[in-house]
């Protein structure tokens, strides 16, 4: 397992040692004692998967406010996502700027983040399916996120036209979060 702080402190993308041969492959996703190492060991609650079944479907940016803030594990399964993370903690030095990663079914990474980062993706092929592991449960009354087109965060999508639910076009811009709300506080437990 290789494991590799982003520019979003706190933030980790996690590749794996894959043994291959003749009948297909093998790597382990998850190793308690590694995770504990880099500080990011939780006690995963709560697993979901997601499939997007075209290209340019775009999916968050989510997150929820305590005391239902998530560390999050994601990894793509099968096609390939862009997974975009922008950090909402006050006090944080990259407080309001974003990354992103390709996630797919070849390359095989995974993303670590932790509390207080929003999250979407980008669907880059048909049928690409996502795992998203938590470290709480979800609330209805505490999710919410960021507009995917937020001028302030400039995000730039892989998709030209992309297909964004309802829910998601009308969540809050960045500036919009920051007057209305309380920021996320950094939650590192």
């Amino acid at each position: 397992m290789n494991i590799i702080e982003k520019k979003i402190s706190g933030v980790f993308e996690i590749s794996f040692l894959t043994i291959i041969d003749d009948r297909g492959y093998n790597l382990r996703t998850y190793d308690d004692k590694v995770f504990e190492y880099f500080g990011i060991r939780r006690n995963w609650v709560q697993e979901s998967q997601t499939r997007l079944d075209k290209r340019g479907i775009i999916r968050g940016l989510h997150f929820q406010f305590p005391p239902y803030g998530e560390s999050k594990l994601v990894r793509c399964i099968r096609g390939s996502v862009q997974d975009v993370f922008a950090d909402l903690r006050k006090d944080s030095p990259t407080f309001g700027r974003w990354e992103s990663v390709e996630l797919n079914d070849y390359n095989k990474r995974m993303l670590f983040l932790p509390r207080g980062i929003a999250n979407g993706y980008c669907s880059l092929s048909e049928g690409a399916e996502v795992i998203n592991k938590v470290d709480n449960y979800y609330s209805k009354d505490h999710e919410s996120g960021i507009i995917w087109n937020d001028n302030r965060l400039n995000i730039r999508w892989s998709a030209e036209n992309p297909s964004v639910s309802e829910k998601d076009s009308k969540l809050l811009t960045l500036d919009e979060f920051v007057s209305q709300y309380k920021f996320i506080e950094e939650e590192y437990k």
